[in-house]
């Protein structure tokens, strides 16, 4: 397995080369991380680096209005002011859209008895109407959310290497908002000069993948590790999900790309530096720097004296739904364990190629009992071989095949000519 990894890392290097200087790293260490991450400088996006062809690839379509990934200047403020207006809703009534989602998906398992789920895939359809509600103020019809299920599954499953990217799925969703927008039935439209293709873009990008995907998967690492704690409360929930985003961060490496040069004690940093910054090795530093799970580490230890970045750094583009994201996990995770309890025996790593296994055992029956686990355990070890060999294959495809239409590349050189 070990030389599986290193041979999709060999390969990636060959085709995207070694660009970037890890942060934290030999250049620039834990203590600057954040100073470095909030330096004015360090606003470039997407433009001059070769990774963002990959990422590009991966967001498509539109990735030019992936928020994430415009450049500063008065689009990005215009689509991030957009944003905020839709996610500007009370903690109230984030906690009601995610409790009510959750209650239809648990609805629709088999009543009185244990449920063997995908955590990611049970939480999709939830994210998926409550994403639609908040854009566009009332339920999600089912066809619509199927859309946007298979829209985010496509996008994140070909983001771990699980499988190639299928733009026809995404691109009936695409068809979808752009047939809303036309008809004057979407209540978020970006103004001119923006137009209607760039606006279903955006709202398919930031809306209905990245929130659905981040959602899903906090979901599943929160109800993965939910079997370590016993206060049930709501400070004891949010200790669980503080715990959980600091042992499984959901962003990997946010990469910059510096528009002036930056000082870093000695030495300093030139314009055009490629900055990666290692979510995982920065929260790997300083007061809460083990792997020890831990939610009640939370009672004495604050946040800002932690290195604990999970929604991003404010300074620099840090997560829009950073305020309403913590009251809606909140919301679904008790609605979960208000019914069942989560037993899983597969491995549980930050990727979570595997989407997730786990019984879900109604609050008055027993667990599933050593056997199911156990076979659990054989059955993710042996199709982890299986993932493993996948990930390769298709990893190293879709790298070459994103290097070879260097969609980022080619927007900028275009925009420039």
């Amino acid at each position: 397995m070990k030389a599986v990894v290193a041979l999709r890392e060999w390969i990636f290097e060959r085709v995207n080369g070694t660009e970037g200087i890890p942060v934290p790293g030999p250049l620039v260490g834990a203590e600057d991380f954040e100073r470095v991450y909030s330096d004015p400088a360090a606003d470039g996006r997407s433009r001059g680096a070769g990774l963002s062809d990959l990422f590009w690839y991966w967001l498509a379509p539109g990735p030019q209005m992936h928020q994430e990934h415009l450049e500063p200047g008065e689009r990005y403020k215009t689509v991030a002011r957009t944003t905020r207006q839709v996610l500007a809703v009370p903690h109230a009534r984030s906690d009601e859209l995610a409790t009510a989602a959750t209650r239809r998906a648990l609805d629709a398992l088999p009543a009185g008895r244990i449920s063997h789920v995908r955590l990611r895939d049970l939480m999709m359809p939830v994210w998926a109407e409550v994403a639609y509600e908040l854009v566009f103020g009332g339920p999600c019809p089912p066809a619509v959310r199927d859309l946007i299920v298979a829209n985010a599954a496509d996008v994140v499953t070909a983001l771990k290497g699980m499988s190639l990217r299928h733009m026809s799925r995404r691109d009936r969703l695409t068809k979808y908002l752009l047939d809303r927008i036309d008809a004057g039935t979407c209540p978020v439209v970006l103004p001119p000069p923006f137009s209607a293709l760039e606006t279903a873009w955006y709202l398919q990008g930031a809306f209905f993948n990245t929130a659905v995907v981040q959602m899903s998967e906090a979901m599943a690492h929160v109800l993965l590790c939910s079997s370590d704690i016993s206060d049930t409360s709501d400070a004891g929930l949010d200790r669980l999900i503080d715990e959980t985003l600091r042992v499984h961060p959901l962003f990997g490496i946010a990469h910059r790309i510096t528009s002036a040069p930056i000082a870093v004690g000695d030495h300093v940093l030139p314009t055009g530096s490629v900055l990666l910054f290692n979510y995982l090795a920065y929260q790997r530093t300083g007061p809460a720097a083990d792997d020890h799970f831990d939610p009640d580490r939370w009672l004495s230890l604050h946040r800002r004296d932690a290195h604990f970045v999970p929604y991003g750094v404010t300074a620099n583009r840090a997560c829009p739904a950073r305020g309403s994201a913590p009251v809606q996990l909140r919301a679904a995770t008790r609605e979960v364990l208000r019914r069942f309890s989560v037993s899983s025996s597969a491995v549980h790593t930050r990727s979570l190629p595997s989407r997730g296994p786990a019984y879900l055992v109604p609050r008055d029956l027993p667990g599933p009992g050593r056997g199911r686990l156990a076979l659990m355990r054989q059955r993710d070890r042996f199709f982890d071989v299986g993932r493993s060999l996948k990930q390769l294959v298709c990893g190293t495809w879709m790298v070459v095949d994103a290097r070879r239409r260097k969609l980022c590349t080619t927007y900028f050189e275009e925009a420039s000519a």
